[in-house]
C-alpha cells in the first residue's frame, strides 16, 4: 500500500509542478493582457497546489527524503507569480 500512496502523490507533485512552468509559458505567448493574467494566475494556483502535495509528502513519511528547500523554493516562486498577477492587474 505504501508504494501505491507514494505513487499518487509523486503523480499530482509532477502534475501541478509541471503545470506552472506550461502556464507561465502560455502567459508569455498570451494575446492579450487578459490572457497574460489569466494564465499567470493559473499559475500561481498550482504553484499553490504543489506546496499542498510537498506538504502532504513531507508529514506522510510516505518518503524520506527533505523536503524543506524545495518548500521554501516552492515559497518563492509563489510569491513571485503573486506579485507578476498584482502588478498586472493594477497597470
Amino acid at each position: 500500500m505504501k508504494l501505491q500512496n507514494e505513487y499518487v502523490l509523486s503523480k499530482q507533485l509532477l502534475r501541478s509542478g509541471t503545470s506552472i512552468g506550461a502556464n507561465v509559458e502560455e502567459a508569455l505567448a498570451g494575446i492579450s493582457k487578459k490572457d497574460f493574467i489569466a494564465k499567470m494566475s493559473i499559475s500561481s494556483k498550482e504553484a499553490r497546489e504543489t506546496r499542498y502535495w510537498l506538504r502532504l509528502i513531507d508529514k506522510s513519511n510516505i518518503v524520506q527524503i527533505e523536503l524543506l528547500k524545495s518548500l521554501q523554493d516552492i515559497e518563492s516562486i509563489i510569491n513571485i507569480l503573486t506579485k507578476i498577477v498584482k502588478t498586472s492587474q493594477e497597470k
